[in-house]
């Protein structure tokens, strides 16, 4: 008797989004991408995690004459 060919269900690991950045943004991924030989979305999801983990949330309103 042959083994069985099986599938499981995928894990979801992703979810798509769609946001808008300023194209100073932009520029410096794609720069950083050509240099690092790695992907935008790459990049901008190591960027988020380092910002996650280092974040301090400040439970104040945010000074408007500041």
């Amino acid at each position: 008797m042959k083994d069985k060919f099986v599938i499981k269900p995928k894990k979801t690991r992703s979810v798509t989004m769609t946001i808008r950045i300023d194209s100073e943004i932009s520029d410096k991924l794609d720069e950083l991408s050509l240099k690092s030989n790695r992907s935008r979305n790459e990049l901008i999801n190591m960027s988020l995690r380092y910002a996650f983990e280092n974040l301090e949330f400040v439970d104040e309103p945010e000074d408007d004459n500041a």
